[in-house]
């Protein structure tokens, strides 16, 4: 929610994982389709329900940040987006907004999310962390993180919509805490593609814990940041009795949990980790996961992928922070099994800036190969612009594996300015070897200034961004200052 994520951060010795080649699709250019504006005027502009004067910070009007995305599997011209609208300075955003295509992306309309927030109808000042995610029989289901910046109340609501994202259903209780010691943060939704199962997933802050006092609270720094779940077997109807599945330990906590499932049905959770003792050699960042072979009524033991080694990101004139997706890996899977994650990782330059991280398993998750850098930023003269930052990964029908990123490469010395552009790059066979990674291409028709982006923690596009495929077409979705709105959300299709 906040830019508090980074206290975490260790810099641990690097850790090796299995090296893994595979060959998958034939080798192909790639190039794009038309650059798409998808969002417009904010939805909450003349909104007066929240009361904004008295909230505490800073909310930009007009920013449409941290999208995420998904195509129908029913039908492949209903697209489906959905972000943070009017972005708050200290946490989250007046409410949350679908952007819905039913032509494959030439056209848009926003639709907010009803009965969340009070812009939109709800209870709550102020949502965050948009995620959506579409079932077999076309029923597009998404889950908000709501809460109040005047007291503690908070929860996670699901909601769905049976025409496509055009209307949608009143929202579901997944989560709800009160207590000042409790915080639930970065969830993520996904539907199964065999069966009518939803499955929810964050991390669960407690500090230090759900029984003590807020003076307690206050004057301690023990806490833990376990990984919860919930599940609807029924396609959002009703949701079950949250629990925990994972528990990393006193003083160590999870974030940027994110559920794929197997062509086996089998689930796999990918997260950060971050341990504040040295017992195990681990001290600092690892990215993990966590298997279900039974719907999530079970889960296995950790298994690392491997260190997660962020610097963070500046801006290269002024030394001022870059909010990016530091600590938040993405992951895909493939028709043939095989997984793929990403994340940021300075390990590639020494240490001196950020790049994208790329590991893959073969065997649904239980090996991984070395991470290597994919990222196709030029050595430039000055380190500060070769920052590639916020990655994400898909997989198309064919096997193609492509991965987006932002980058400084067209940075100019202007103090004022900082622009910024989004590329995407692909793979078609051996992805774990850096020689197979080709064919970048700009997905920005002209750079962007990173530094109009509203200032959440840092100049802030999203911890994340949106990318999906249909067919052996990838679709890119992110988020971009444009014209006199401090970020918007843009499409482009891109492929073969």
């Amino acid at each position: 929610m906040g830019s508090s994520r980074r206290a975490f951060l260790a810099v641990p010795p690097l850790l090796l994982a299995l090296a893994i080649a595979v060959g998958v699709a034939s080798a192909s250019t790639f190039t794009s389709g038309p650059l798409v504006q998808v969002s417009g005027a904010s939805p909450f502009a003349g909104c007066t329900a929240d009361a904004v004067g008295t909230q505490s910070g800073t909310v930009f009007v007009g920013s449409e940040v941290e999208p995420w995305f998904d195509v129908n599997p029913t039908n492949t011209a209903n697209l489906v987006g959905i972000w943070q609208q009017d972005r708050w300075s200290n946490g989250g955003s007046r409410g949350l907004v679908a952007g819905v295509s039913t032509n494959g992306g030439s056209s848009w309309t926003s639709v907010p999310i009803p009965g969340v927030t009070l812009c939109a109808g709800g209870p709550y000042q102020r949502a965050t962390d948009p995620w959506v995610s579409f079932g077999p029989n076309g029923r597009v289901h998404q889950l908000a993180l709501a809460f109040n910046d005047a007291n503690f109340d908070h929860g996670l609501f699901a909601s769905f919509s049976s025409n496509g994202g055009l209307t949608w259903s009143a929202p579901r209780l997944v989560i709800r805490d009160l207590a000042p010691t409790v915080f639930n943060d970065k969830q993520s939704i996904t539907a199964d593609p065999g069966n009518l199962n939803v499955y929810a997933v964050w991390d669960r802050l407690v500090f230090p814990s759900e029984r003590a006092s807020i003076d307690a609270a206050i004057h301690t720094a023990a806490f833990r940041g376990p990984v919860w779940f919930n599940r609807s077997t029924n396609a959002g109807d009703t949701w079950e009795q949250p629990r925990s599945i994972y528990d990393p330990g006193q003083n160590d906590q999870t974030i940027g949990n994110q559920i794929v499932v197997l062509p086996n049905g089998a689930l796999v959770d990918i997260f950060t980790e971050f341990d504040n003792e040295n017992a195990k050699k681990l001290r600092g960042g690892t990215v993990r996961i966590i298997r279900s072979a039974d719907k999530g009524s079970t889960w296995s033991a950790p298994i690392l992928i491997d260190r997660e080694l962020p610097l963070g990101v500046f801006d290269p004139e002024t030394g001022e922070d870059v909010r990016t997706g530091a600590i938040i890996p993405d992951i895909a899977v493939a028709p043939s099994g095989a997984l793929y994650a990403v994340w940021e990782d300075a390990r590639f330059s020494g240490f001196v800036h950020e790049d994208v991280a790329f590991s893959q398993s073969l065997d649904g998750g239980l090996r991984w190969s070395t991470p290597i850098r994919v990222n196709m930023t030029p050595p430039i003269a000055a380190p500060g612009n070769r920052q590639a930052f916020t990655p994400s990964v898909d997989v198309s029908s064919d096997g193609t594996v492509a991965v987006t990123y932002y980058d400084f490469r067209n940075n100019t010395p202007d103090p004022t300015t900082l622009p910024t552009d989004y590329f995407v790059i692909h793979c078609h066979a051996s992805c774990a070897s850096p020689a197979s990674w080709t064919n970048e291409v700009r997905l920005t028709d002209v750079s962007f200034d990173m530094r109009r982006a509203p200032n959440a923690g840092g100049f802030f596009t999203g911890d994340y961004e949106g990318l999906a495929s249909s067919g052996t077409t990838f679709l890119p979705f992110w988020s971009a200052s444009h014209g006199t709105d401090p970020a918007s959300t843009f499409f482009r299709r891109v492929g073969p």
